[in-house]
């Protein structure tokens, strides 16, 4: 029988070679201050370096490496399911996160009953292009879903071990961990967290990733409104597209009544004919879309999207 744990701690790494010896030790002395009973996970995300044989140097860890890269929220997502704390803390593994704010997080969600604590690196110490695209994300988020959350993309934060267990993330949906815990109802909060440089190694954030970041933002604010009833959308969109349609239609056959207007000539009537089987079409992808989200809740089980090559618990 596994002992009782009180923290677990959740490390995604990736190519972080040089970061790992001198993190662990912080995590160590800053988590033994609050508990005895705590375990370290890293979950190594496909790195091409040495940071897995750094790991596999560390004592009293849990290491949890993965076949390939699949993404920061594909390693936390597989920490979660590896963890065993009562309350989860998570962090980079670059060490710009500082482990001795861990403290902080965790007497916040105790003193005030929360369900997950973010850290917000309100003084960032990264380049020019991270902290414009930074705040471009911060804007799209606030006009979409209304985030109110000054820093989503801080991986330091602090959960209870009920609200890791709803999650089933991948993609680049760790930056919106915390819109989908709001929208499951649970309570979130906030504190000022010291951000460091960093000593090794370079940022994996990217334009790229930030466009992906972007089509999941659309992604979330989908769920957030019409999870429930995606109908009511294809439903608002296809009465819009009939109403246009009929208008045309009418138009139509005022031109061929008034003014003699051959129908097979008119372009209106071909516009009618797109916007009525467009208003068909949507209303019918509403129907299909509800009937699969409610298969998919009440039938099927968490399907994995990944494949962890070994875990290794020290």
């Amino acid at each position: 029988m596994n002992p009782k744990v009180e923290v677990s701690v959740i490390v995604p790494v990736y190519n972080e070679e040089g970061n790992i010896a001198k993190l662990d030790g912080e995590i160590k002395a800053a988590v033994g201050k609050i508990t005895r009973s705590f375990e370290v996970i890293y979950v190594n995300d496909g790195s091409a370096d040495n940071t897995l044989q750094e790991l596999k140097g560390l004592d009293s860890v849990t290491i949890v490496s993965l076949n390939r890269n699949y993404g920061q929220a594909t390693a936390l997502d597989a920490g979660f399911r590896a963890c065993r704390g009562d309350f989860i803390v998570t962090l980079d593994g670059d060490g710009q996160n500082d482990p001795a704010d861990i403290t902080l997080l965790l007497e916040k969600l105790k003193k005030e009953n929360l369900d997950v604590v973010a850290g917000w690196r309100k003084n960032r110490k990264d380049s020019r292009r991270i902290n414009i695209l930074t705040h471009i994300g911060r804007w799209m988020r606030r006009l979409l879903i209304s985030d109110i959350v000054h820093d989503t993309g801080c991986t330091l934060r602090v959960y209870t071990k009920e609200a890791t267990e709803c999650l089933d993330i991948g993609g680049e949906m760790h930056r919106y961990i915390l819109a989908i815990l709001k929208w499951k109802g649970f309570r979130i909060g906030e504190v000022v967290v010291n951000h460091r440089p960093r000593l090794n190694g370079k940022s994996k954030y990217n334009c790229t990733k930030a466009v992906r970041g972007f089509i999941d933002l659309v992604y979330i604010w989908f769920i957030q409104k019409y999870s429930q009833r995606p109908i009511h959308l294809f439903g608002y969109l296809s009465l819009v597209s009939f109403f246009f349609g009929f208008l045309s239609l009418f138009w139509t056959v005022y031109g061929k009544l008034a003014w003699g207007l051959s129908l097979n000539r008119n372009g209106w009537s071909l516009v009618s004919a797109f916007l009525l089987l467009a208003g068909i079409m949507l209303f019918s992808f509403g129907i299909i879309i509800d009937l699969l989200i409610n298969i998919k809740f009440n039938t099927s089980k968490h399907e994995k999207r990944y494949r962890v090559r070994e875990a290794i618990r020290k």
